[in-house]
């Protein structure tokens, strides 16, 4: 048991000792799940060879007919994400990371005679795995836990970014 312990403490030291390599520019787009916002569009930036700050802009604009009215739902969101990035091995990286979501709401379904429409803001949490090509095209697939703190409940929305990092000179 000890042996163990001792095994997974010096792979953790080395993983970590190791740096990502975090490029100081990413752009592209994060395909998320229903609890999300849908596609966003993501941009990353590096802060150290081990940290880095995520920003994703994400909309949405749907109808249904419910009882042969139309009904318009529209939102759109800002999330700021800060990660910590650890190296599996080269151009493979998973992180895990904090942050927030801001955005509003509208929606042409009635209560008493008013439209609906609404500020949300929720906690973030993050992790994923990604992998860099060596011609600087990236793709991830990450977790996110959401807990809404205004106007919104809690969910996970997970995603797939497709991403290209851009080099530093």
């Amino acid at each position: 048991m000890r042996r163990n312990f001792f095994i997974f403490v010096l792979i953790f030291m080395f993983v970590n000792a190791a740096p990502a390599q975090i490029p100081k520019h990413a752009a592209g787009l994060r395909y998320g799940t229903v609890y999300g916002l849908g596609t966003e569009i993501s941009y990353q930036h590096g802060l150290t060879s081990k940290n880095r700050l995520e920003f994703d802009f994400g909309f949405t604009s749907r109808y249904e007919y419910i009882n042969g009215l139309k009904q318009d739902y529209n939102s759109w969101a800002l999330n700021g994400l800060y990660h910590w990035v650890w190296k599996l091995s080269e151009g493979l990286n998973w992180y895990a990371g904090v942050g927030a979501k801001i955005g509003f709401w509208s929606s042409s379904q009635k209560y008493d005679s008013r439209y609906n429409n609404g500020f949300f803001l929720s906690a973030l949490g993050d992790t994923g795995i990604e992998y860099s090509f060596p011609g600087g095209i990236q793709l991830g697939l990450n977790a996110r836990p959401e807990v809404g703190l205004y106007n919104q409940g809690i969910g996970v929305n997970v995603g797939f970014a497709l991403r290209y990092q851009f080099k530093s000179n």
